[in-house]
């Protein structure tokens, strides 16, 4: 009799989320094959569950549950899809006490328009800095489009407050447009290449620029090439075809090159004068 008991209890923690994967899989898609590689698939799916729809109870007021592209992603190869690549799903403080006792105090302290709107970019720049290192710091990498999104700004202000940011601060921000190199215009050859004529290692360069090793190491081995072509007196359509890197790459370089080595500014000129 105890026994039946205990078997008509036992049957109630089997009517879990997890089980009716397993059956699902079995019954409605007719899986054939091992039960154990059913309950594998099923484990996977309670893992995915778990990283898209987190425990309430952990996520503070204010913050935001977003997915996101996972920093473990390497630089997209031509035709993959957003959707192949590996999501992180990471909690995003977008209000903090602060932004809500600024508010308060700019209701009670109206001061003129002007220093108003330029107070309040000061404030978003905050607040996408915020956004972008709490991401990378869980393992994601945020867009331009999803900050634009998640501040309710445009994508030309948030091209602005990253400029914004970059010029008045040592560090460089994590998105995923710097991180994976997908912009037009990278913004962190400068502090790569300026850390690099300081003397400073790579590795503690990588570390300073949130950077691996390897991609401060292609960085600055372009650097270096296109400073040596300079040197040999190359001009700009040699090193292009030479190297086999965009017109305007080598024109960033060679920018960088001018402003640590103003001397060899003068010897290409002259060695186009003598041509």
């Amino acid at each position: 009799m105890k026994a039946e008991r205990k078997d008509r209890y036992a049957s109630i923690p089997k009517r879990s989320f997890r089980n009716s994967i397993v059956h699902h899989l079995e019954h409605n898609y007719k899986l054939v094959g091992s039960h154990k590689v059913i309950q594998m698939m099923a484990d996977d799916i309670m893992d995915l569950h778990e990283e898209y729809y987190p425990e309430t109870s952990t996520i503070g007021s204010g913050h935001v549950v977003w997915q996101t592209t996972s920093a473990t992603e390497k630089k997209p190869s031509y035709g993959k899809r957003v959707e192949d690549q590996k999501i992180k799903t990471v909690i995003l403080p977008l209000i903090t006490p602060e932004d809500v006792e600024y508010r308060m105090r700019s209701h009670y302290h109206v001061e003129n328009k002007g220093n108003n709107h330029k107070k309040q970019a000061e404030r978003d720049v905050e607040v996408l800095a915020r956004l972008v290192k709490s991401a990378y710091l869980q393992g994601g990498l945020l867009t331009g489009a999803e900050l634009s999104v998640l501040m309710n700004r445009s994508l030309n202000a948030i091209g602005r407050y990253l400029k914004m940011y970059h010029e008045t601060h040592d560090d460089i921000l994590p998105t995923k447009g710097i991180i994976l190199d997908q912009g037009s215009r990278p913004t962190h050859k400068a502090p790569i290449v300026n850390l690099y004529e300081q003397g400073i290692p790579d590795p503690d360069i990588a570390r300073l620029t949130n950077h691996t090793i390897e991609s401060v190491g292609l960085y600055l081995r372009a650097y270096r090439n296109v400073k040596m072509m300079m040197e040999k007196g190359f001009n700009l359509m040699e090193m292009v075809r030479v190297s086999g890197k965009s017109r305007s790459t080598i024109i960033q370089y060679r920018e960088l090159v001018y402003e640590y080595h103003p001397d060899l500014k003068c010897t290409e000129k002259n060695s186009e004068e003598n041509k």
